[in-house]
């Protein structure tokens, strides 16, 4: 059960006492003297659910204060466009309509990901639709709802929805849910695999090695390959660790310089 949808379900009890008042509002005429002062009545009883809505978009890089204002803009025009005798009760329509308000915003604020124009005006269009639908249904519609009240097909609605997600790039730093203990994306991540690099490094080499004497590439492998000690080396070969020293010590200077040239 998602949050919104619990606030849904408690709104019977919690703002049982602004019902008979939104009925009265929506009774009244535009040029009632009582009407304004109704409004605001609504607008400020109702306004813990735009809150928090707002709450559930706030790690999404934009101001709490700011995404609570857009949910009030939604709450508002919910207040003066419900119309109590089609017989749903008043959150299950003006969630939506709140919820839509905030997902505007955010796509009107730019997207992190270039998405085909279709997808944007299909994903408009849905937005406006969910409203309507969720006024008539008294729920959330399915896609295949969607689909037949646009004349899309519902692979269209769903990509759409999808194509919607890439409206803002998410914060590596972002918590992944409301839980001030939470963990950010970013510690979850992998980190660096320094076998990478140990492959570009022998994928370089390979033509250098190939440039040494067979004697200085055999002590360079039993070196760093097969790690084993200059004087282990030095007892292999039969020379000296002083020798095997001063041929590693050129060899490595070799590679370096060829490695460098490149």
């Amino acid at each position: 059960m998602t949050a919104v949808a619990s606030v849904d379900q408690r709104g019977d009890e919690e703002y049982a006492h602004l019902l008979p008042l939104l009925d009265a509002y929506s009774a009244m005429r535009p040029g009632d003297s009582c009407r304004e002062q109704s409004r605001e009545r609504l607008i400020a009883g109702f306004l813990p659910v735009a809150q928090h809505i707002a709450q559930r978009y706030a790690h999404r890089g934009e101001p709490v204060e700011d995404l609570t204002q857009v949910a009030t803009i939604g709450l508002i025009n919910a207040i003066d466009r419900y119309r109590p005798g089609q017989g749903h009760h008043f959150l299950g329509y003006a969630i939506p309509t709140m919820t839509g308000e905030v997902r505007r915003y955010f796509r009107d604020r730019g997207w992190a990901i270039r998405v085909p124009r279709r997808l944007k005006d299909n994903g408009q269009l849905i937005n406006g639709v969910t409203v309507e639908l969720s006024h008539q249904l008294g729920r959330a519609p399915k896609p295949s709802e969607i689909a037949d009240a646009l004349n899309l097909s519902t692979d269209d609605v769903l990509e759409a929805i999808e194509a919607a997600r890439s409206y803002r790039a998410t914060s590596l730093d972002e918590l992944l849910t409301d839980d001030t203990d939470s963990d950010s994306l970013v510690n979850l991540l992998g980190k660096s695999d320094t076998e990478l690099e140990k492959v570009t490094y022998t994928h370089s080499l390979a033509p250098l090695l190939a440039e040494l004497t067979p004697r200085e590439r055999n002590i360079l492998i039993m070196r760093f390959f097969h790690d084993m000690t200059q004087s282990q080396i030095a007892a292999n070969i039969g020379c000296s660790q002083m020798h095997i020293s001063r041929i590693l010590a050129h060899t490595l200077s070799h590679l370096r310089d060829r490695m460098n040239q490149d």
